[in-house]
């Protein structure tokens, strides 16, 4: 059995990095130059992963933003002829297909996986979380994959 689907819970209300999250969502705090949510999608993609599904909760808009177009942006930077950041702009919106489900109370990080679960299905799936952000290759969780692979 495949698994193509990633779920990243990233609903809580980061408390533990406040008080830099208290209008910020932990996993767009950048590190160096992008988001950490960033890094895992990336990775999850890397990792031949391509339905996402982020759980997100109330003021959690900016991981959405982060991840759809940006048409004026992509219009401003177009007309000033910044191509490599167009580019660099455009391939964060193409990195794969991503839906979101939101967890309406903080209740758990078992509780925001449940809720990717209508998305989700019966089909085996791979969970992130973004607190750790590894440099592997392959990467982590294609690692881990090729053991499921092998029963």
């Amino acid at each position: 059995m495949t698994i193509r689907t990633a779920v990243f819970p990233a609903a809580g209300l980061g408390t533990r990095f406040l008080p830099a999250t208290k209008a910020q969502p932990k996993e767009m705090l950048p590190l160096v130059d992008k988001p950490t949510i960033q890094y895992v999608v990336e990775e999850a993609v890397a990792s031949g992963l391509d339905r996402i599904i982020i759980v997100t909760g109330r003021g959690k808009r900016a991981i959405e933003d982060h991840f759809d177009a940006s048409v004026e942006l992509e219009f401003y930077l177009e007309e000033r002829g910044k191509h490599e950041e167009l580019a660099q702009i455009k391939t964060i919106s193409d990195l794969a297909s991503v839906s979101y489900v939101r967890q309406k109370e903080p209740l758990g990080l078992g509780h925001a996986i449940l809720c990717a679960r209508p998305l989700v299905g019966e089909e085996p799936f791979a969970i992130f979380l973004g607190d750790d952000v590894i440099t592997a290759e392959p990467p982590c969780m294609a690692q881990l994959l090729a053991i499921f692979h092998r029963g």
